[in-house]
């Protein structure tokens, strides 16, 4: 049975479409309205804690033809506030695969819209910005309301809503050679497949987001991950005050979020970008190699380009030339804007894991460390 639904958005614009997954009482999902350009990869995209609050328009208008897998969650749940699509598959067609998509949005509560014009919605976006939206089978000027009373994302500590309450940890799956590193990962919004790949080179200790700096160091760690997670950078309470804490202490290397809230701690500035970036084929170039990355990116803020004092710009976003990574000159630390996991989205960034490996091995080969462009490379000054 077909349920007539509708999107309107806080500026007043209306897409038609059809209510999938959760059926919710009220009638009515609001949230952040972003668009996601993934080829494939739905499930992962749908289970990265970094859309919480927001309401995740695919681009690519085939969705939900491979089903679901338990092994591609990259959290315990969605946290994203709704999904919409222009065509949601009735049959799935994959040997790993051990649901529909659509049942899996109504076992985990989460209401959709397909049906829907997604390339005028994402066009729309694109000249208006990113912003509060509702939907559902309730009346539209019952949408339009809930749309204007969406408060989105800026200035709320959604961090808080994601981070897990309690530490977990994870044994190494290196084989042979060195000796895994004991690696702390502060959990801002952790992915699954990030754990795996920091896994690959370390024992990895999972903390909530919470966790002090004092609390870090006492577990001895040789390395500090910073996650990606959702948000405002500017409202995750203590996460700077602890990242200075453990500056100069321990190497770090952060992402995504991480890597906004590094350069906060360094004194950087953050801002908000129009529609963000949000997909699996955003080009970024390694200023220190020249090579153009083709990298997997999900945020709506940003470092300000010359605002990080004491920190060397070693990446650059080739569509809208934002700051893509930095390097701190005199202390072990690094971060980068995009998910080098990819977990969904290409490869070709995975070797910052190993970098983060060497900057561990590094400064247990010598009393007081190595400079980080002895381990990194060049850089562009910021």
């Amino acid at each position: 049975m077909i349920r007539e639904a509708a999107l309107v958005l806080s500026d007043g614009e209306v897409f038609e479409g059809e209510a999938i997954g959760a059926e919710v009482p009220s009638g009515i999902t609001s949230g952040e309205v972003v668009f996601n350009t993934v080829l494939t990869g739905y499930q992962e995209v749908i289970t990265d804690p970094s859309y919480a609050g927001q309401i995740i328009t695919f681009t690519y208008p085939h969705i939900g033809n491979y089903g679901v897998a338990p092994a591609d969650h990259e959290s315990r749940r969605p946290f994203c506030r709704g999904v919409i699509v222009r065509d949601m598959a009735r049959r799935r067609s994959n040997w790993r695969s051990t649901g529909d998509l659509e049942a899996f949005l109504v076992n985990q509560g989460i209401a959709g819209l397909a049906g829907v014009d997604t390339r005028r919605l994402t066009t729309h976006i694109r000249d208006a910005g990113a912003m509060p939206g509702a939907f559902g089978t309730a009346p539209e000027s019952d949408l339009r309301a809930a749309a204007q009373a969406e408060p989105g994302t800026d200035g709320i500590d959604l961090v808080a809503t994601v981070t897990r309450s309690e530490s977990e940890h994870f044994t190494s799956t290196r084989d042979g050679g060195k000796p895994p590193h004991r690696v702390v990962a502060l959990d801002f919004g952790l992915k699954a497949t990030i754990v795996r790949h920091l896994r690959t080179i370390a024992h990895v200790e999972v903390v909530p987001a919470s966790t002090s700096a004092a609390d870090i160091l006492a577990r001895q760690p040789d390395g500090v991950f910073l996650s990606n997670g959702p948000g405002d950078p500017e409202a995750v309470a203590g996460a700077v005050g602890t990242i200075s804490g453990l500056l100069g202490e321990v190497p770090i290397f952060g992402i995504c979020l991480g890597h906004q809230l590094l350069a906060a701690a360094l004194g950087g500035e953050t801002y908000k970008l129009p529609f963000g970036h949000h997909g699996g084929n955003h080009p970024v170039r390694n200023l220190a190699t020249g090579t153009v990355e083709i990298t997997s990116q999900n945020h709506n803020f940003c470092v300000a380009d010359s605002s990080i004092p004491g920190a060397d710009i070693t990446h650059i976003n080739l569509n809208d030339h934002t700051v893509e990574g930095l390097r701190c000159r005199d202390l072990p630390a690094f971060s980068v804007q995009y998910h080098p996991e990819a977990g969904p989205g290409p490869h070709d960034s995975r070797y910052l894991f190993a970098q983060f490996d060497e900057l561990m091995d590094g400064l247990h080969t010598t009393e007081s460390g190595p400079a980080q462009g002895q381990l990194l490379g060049g850089a562009t000054h910021a």
